[in-house]
């Protein structure tokens, strides 16, 4: 049918609005799951170049279609809040009658058979009474689903039957074939955290994918929102019109990654979960117990009797349990077993009903209490106390009998005889549809007995952890940290967990977020050192490939135990070839962090402590808002605040409110206001007394808005660029604000008028360049202000206008920075993706004195003297010696050069110079500049030639050899050419047009027979020193080749690329022989951290060290990473190497010297 007139019409009239509003990938999606759009017609519109061309497709394809398209796209404006724009096509809507449902048997044919098979659909109990109007309402509100999706809540107590009920509803042909054709697919949830949830959610996705094609696989989502939009794709793009059942959910925080616009049924105990998640949502209340009726049929098919032959006690024993179907069939059970003892288990129910079992649980359901005891009394002795043993168990975790086979160290065929006494006797299910069969305690069930058996619980663990990876295992690989633990088993819990063997074990089972959890979780139980070294280090163990937890801990100081254990397990695998690397100046890496996480993927714009201090929110580039712990970094909410980048969040004077401002425009609070640009920052006051919220703009104004009012209360003027933060001084008198001008400017509150200027830019700024301060807050007292500069925070006196403090550690711009409300910590929040908490006592001005990348180091024996500038343009020598004592009183000195005397002012080079060399006989200095000249100097003398030729800057140059006779020059430069000079006459030898593009790096041959060079152009060269000819192009790279070095034996040459990747190619043919890689790449989208900056060969050319993000040591002939070390900072430049290549000397990007000695 095609498209009605009038709707014609409006979309005609409307067309514009529309174009310019919504964006229409969203909206598709609700399309292609109404089955009005194809995913072939939303393809050809992606392909569209900007997002108003996407939109002008969306609506002329639109105009071709029917009234269902049009009734669709109606309904995908109101899902995605565009009620503005659907109030406009109200009025002309369609008018579509619905088709009468289709009725038909609900014999169990073999297609609904298979449909609920594929989907994990339980089977029928053994003993199954029908509840056709509980049925049959559940269908009813199904059906509900048929054009839109939506939710239907089943609720009702625990043990009502939600279930099987729910089961028994899909179990129809009409309603599958009607309503669902792509499937119904069944999830059992229970309670879980975040983890568990991720969990689940990849096995859903894994069931999902399999189902449609097995050469297609994708890895598993690594996270929340990565499972949540991959289900979101496959529900409405592989299984548009299909049902996904939630079985018993407790917590709307996981109802919400499920909330993506599908038909979903979940059973639950608590009917106001949906009130969360969007769409149309629909419930079915189950009462709590059967009518009597039903009742006895339970207890007649279970006695194999007639209902009206049942004897008295039966109609007294479903009276007194209230009708529970799970009571019911626990006593039904029983006799099955023992016929003649109605009248026993009648008494056992009376007698107890007024004296409990238990004296409080978080059930208040006294039957069933009474009916698992007379349960349990009439197992064997010893089984009875094998049944006890359960109480270990989590709830919602189903097991194979092979995980009780360990717990009970019994036989797995004798463990699978007892569980199927007790699934007899309805005290433990089974899951047939796995194979092997899992068994699981009903929550209820296992309530009773942790309750029975608090005082005489026994664990039982074998000598050591199962690392096999068996997928039996994985129970106790999840579970054993909380046994342990539970246990009181400290000792025990502190080796394990520092087993590298169960860290790879488990984290490679079960992914990173299940072992940092257990690190949070029992950071009471291991000791200060250990709790200190995971909160610092945590985050590295996201990284791909997983980092070597030994390595990790060497950096740890010298006296601690977690460097003792870390030593003493380095030096026992050295012995097996793997390497380690102790990093001697541990004095010299002061890390002032306390608590290093990583809640967001993307730059963190924003971060805040709540008033009392236990939570930090945060919120950046991911749109998402997230709430955690203070004290572990333990996630508490997340939120998707906007529809683009949160640049700022703020909790209210009694942390009940979180107000966030976006790039959206928006501030969401408790209202929604809008700047005229992208709003950067919103603050509270600090008391209720007159309650206001501060919002600054690239508009370069300041506003200030009355919460009780929805309007701008006041706007402060007085940036020249556009204002990044604002916050309230402690008594809520001032307001500062830091801006893209390079000032912190103070407000008066009540006036609006400017009262100071703190002129950040005159302060830190080198030469003419852009400063841009990004934020500012208080100290408690309103006496000092802290911002945040570049990577650095800097602490002021306000009355004296002096700094009095700074530090680093970020590795990119520090976006905000807070104290607590003690102002013990410091809190900053970074591009880096990392949030820090500091400690405030340990800022001091000389935390920012730090060097630059570029160094020169000595090796002279067992001492090494490292000399390097600083970022106070002084030139530091610093010395350290007896590397292999590793005494806590060695450490670094900082020495003046003698005299400070100046031998010589050489004058001559217009620009900075880059590099600086003598020759062997030092008589002779060479140096290059951005002034694109070579000048060699008698520098005793004076005496100079200019060796000119290039048209950029030269960075670099080499001697041919290390002949002291050796004149012979050999320069390279971004002009793309590389030159060959007499230094002596200053004569240019050679002219080669070596790249297309710039040149990065140069290397001449042990040998003196070659040199290679590396070019932006993705290429690197080998060349001739006698004919300059090119030798062989070297092709595969896939960014710009910025290093390259050749072996010892001048056999081989490595080259370092952008992307993080190394190769390997012989020096004979110019062939490929390795690429060095690891797995996958890391945060930071590089296979290296960063560019490979630096490569070094063993004397003896087995190994290859390298520099970008980190260090790597490789081994050469399998082009396999041997070990990595990770610094403090990041963008490392050069590593200088000792001849025995047991000593690595480096700088990083924030200024912290590395001396590394390889464990022998």
């Amino acid at each position: 049918m095609a498209l009605e007139e009038r709707a014609r019409s409006c979309l005609l009239r409307f067309r514009h609005r529309l174009e310019q509003d919504i964006k229409p990938s969203y909206l598709m999606d609700h399309m292609i799951s109404d089955g009005v759009m194809t995913v072939d017609e939303e393809e050809k519109i992606r392909t569209k170049p900007t997002r108003k061309d996407q939109s002008a497709a969306l609506l002329e394809l639109l105009l071709m279609k029917d009234n269902r398209a049009y009734i669709s796209f109606y309904n995908s404006l109101i899902k995605e809040s565009y009620d503005d724009l659907a109030h406009l096509l109200r009025e002309d809507l369609p008018s579509i009658f619905c088709e009468a449902h289709k009725s038909s048997s609900d014999s169990a044919t073999s297609y609904v058979q298979t449909v609920l098979s594929e989907g994990g659909v339980p089977q029928r109990p053994v003993v199954f009474v029908s509840r056709p109007e509980l049925v049959n309402r559940v269908r009813e509100k199904l059906y509900w689903l048929q054009k839109d999706p939506g939710w239907v809540t089943v609720f009702g107590m625990a043990g009502s039957g939600k279930s099987v009920l729910t089961a028994e509803a899909v179990r129809h042909h009409g309603l599958i074939e009607d309503c669902f054709p792509g499937g119904i697919h069944w999830l059992a949830i229970g309670q879980l955290d975040k983890p568990d949830l991720l969990v689940k959610m990849q096995s859903l996705c894994f069931r999902l994918e399999q189902s449609l094609d097995s050469q297609t696989l994708s890895r598993p989502p690594n996270s929340l929102d990565e499972a949540k939009e991959r289900l979101r794709f496959l529900m409405l793009r592989r299984y548009p019109r299909s049902l996904l059942i939630l079985d018993d959910i407790w917590d709307s925080t996981v109802l919400k990654a499920f909330d993506i616009h599908c038909r979903i049924l979940l059973t639950t105990r608590n009917r106001s979960l949906t009130d969360s998640v969007s769409g149309a949502k629909y419930e079915v209340g189950v009462q709590s117990g059967l009518d009597e009726n039903k009742g006895l049929e339970i207890l007649a098919l279970y006695t194999k009797m007639k209902p009206h032959g049942l004897p008295e006690e039966a109609r007294s024993i479903v009276r007194e349990c209230k009708g529970s179907p799970l009571v019911v069939s626990l006593i039904g059970a029983l006799l099955k077993d023992n016929p003649n003892r109605w009248c026993y288990y009648l008494r056992q129910l009376q007698q107890k009903q007024f004296k409990r079992i238990r004296k409080s649980s978080s059930y208040d359901y006294d039957a069933l209490d009474q009916a698992m005891a007379a349960s349990i009394e009439v197992l064997p002795d010893e089984h009875r106390e094998l049944y006890k043993d359960l109480t270990v168990l989590e709830k919602d975790i189903k097991i194979p009998a092979k995980v009780l086979s360990v717990l009970w160290d019994l036989e797995p065929e004798e463990v699978e005889d007892i569980l199927q006494e007790f699934v007899d006797k309805s005290l433990l299910f089974v899951d047939s549809h796995h194979k092997p069969y899992l068994y699981y305690l009903h929550d209820l069930q296992l309530d009773f007995l942790v309750e029975q058996n608090r005082t005489q619980l026994e664990q039982h663990y074998r000598d050591g952890p199962p690392t096999s990876g068996d997928e039996e295992c994985l129970y106790w690989i999840r579970f054993l940290t909380y046994h342990m633990a539970k246990a009181n088993l400290s000792q025990e819990l502190y080796s394990l967990m520092f087993s590298l063997d169960w860290v790879s074990t488990k984290s490679q089972i079960m992914g990173p977020a299940h072992l940092i959890n257990d690190y949070v979780e029992y950071g009471s139980i291991l000791d200060k050192e250990f709790q200190e070294f995971l909160s610092q280090n945590g985050h590295q163990l996201e990284e791909r490939p997983f980092p070597d937890v030994v390595q990790l801990a060497l950096s740890q100081p010298h006296n601690s135990e977690v460097y003792r254990q870390a030593r003493l397990q380095a030096q026992d695998r050295t012995s097996t070839g793997k390497l380690y690397f102790d990093l001697v100046n541990k004095s010299g890496v002061e890390n002032l962090s306390r608590l290093v996480i990583h809640p967001h993927q993307g730059s963190i714009y924003s971060a805040c402590f709540s008033h009392d201090g236990t939570k930090i929110a945060s919120c950046g580039a991911s749109k998402t808002l997230k709430v955690f712990k203070s004290t572990s970094g333990e996630k508490l909410t997340e939120i998707q605040a906007h529809d683009d980048e949160v640049l700022c969040c703020a909790f209210s004077p009694d942390d009940h409110l979180l107000a966030t401002c976006s790039t959206d425009r928006k501030i969401k609070v408790m209202f929604e206001e809008e700047h005229e640009e992208q709003i950067n920052h919103c603050q509270f006051t600090n008391t209720t007394k007159r309650l206001l919220l501060a919002t600054c703009s690239n508009d370069d104004c300041m506003n200030l808005w009355n919460l009780n009012k929805p309007s701008s209360q006041n706007t402060m003027f007085g940036h020249f660029a556009p204002v990044s933060h604002c916050c309230f001084s402690p008594d809520d008198s001032y307001l500062s604000t830091s801006s893209n001008d390079g000032t912190i400017k103070l407000f008066q509150v009540s006036s609006a008028n400017e009262w100071k200027t703190i002129n950040v830019r005159d302060l830190v700024a080198e030469n003419d360049e852009e400063v841009l301060v990004k934020c500012s807050t208080w100290t408690g007292d309103g006496k000092l202000v802290i911002c945040a500069v570049r990577n650095a925070v800097l602490l002021w006196d306000l009355e004296a206008n002096k700094k009095m403090a700074d530090c680093s550690g970020h590795l990119s711009w520090v976006q905000r920075v807070q104290f607590s409300p003690d102002g013990s910590q410091l809190l900053s929040c970074s591009d880096d993706q990392t949030v820090r908490l500091w400690e405030t006592n340990k800022v001091h001005t000389s935390s920012a004195i730090c060097l630059k990348r570029d160094s020169n180091v000595l090796f002279n024996g067992e001492e090494i003297v490292v000399s390097a500038a600083d970022n106070c343009n002084r030139l530091q020598v610093r010395c350290k010696k007896n590397l292999h004592k590793n005494n806590v009183g060695c450490l670094f000195e900082v020495l003046e050069l003698p005299s400070g005397k100046l031998l010589a002012n050489l004058l001559g080079h217009t620009k900075t110079v880059l590099h600086c060399q003598f020759s062997q006989n030092g008589q002779t200095l060479i140096t290059s500049s951005e002034d694109t000249t070579i000048r060699v100097w008698r520098w005793q003398s004076g005496e100079c030639k200019v060796l000119q030729g290039h048209k950029e800057q030269v960075r670099c140059f080499s001697l041919l050899s290390n002949s002291p006779n050796e004149s012979r020059l050999l320069s390279w430069s971004f002009d793309g050419t590389v030159k060959v000079w007499d230094t002596e006459t200053g004569e240019k030898l050679q002219d080669i047009e070596a790249h297309r593009g710039t040149i990065l790096g140069c290397h001449v041959s042990p040998d003196g027979c070659l040199f290679a060079t590396t070019s932006a152009d993705k290429t690197a060269k080998l060349w001739h020193c006698e004919s300059w000819q090119c030798a062989y192009t070297l092709n595969g790279h896939q960014d710009c080749v910025r290093s390259c070095r050749f072996s010892w034996d001048s056999q081989r040459l490595a080259t370092g690329d952008d992307n993080g990747e190394i190769r390997l190619w012989s020096v004979k043919d110019g062939s490929l022989l390795k690429i060095c890689c690891p797995d996958s790449k890391d945060g930071m989208d590089s296979l290296h951290g960063g560019w490979v900056t630096d490569l070094h060969f063993s004397p003896d050319n087995s190994l290859l060290v390298s520099t970008g993000g980190y260090i790597k040591w490789w081994n050469v002939e399998k082009g396999e990473a041997l070990q990595t070390f990770y610094p403090t900072g990041s963008a490392l430049k050069k590593v200088h190497v000792s001849s025995d290549f047991s000593t690595f000397v480096t700088i990083d990007n924030i200024g912290i010297l590395y001396i590394l000695q390889r464990v022998a």
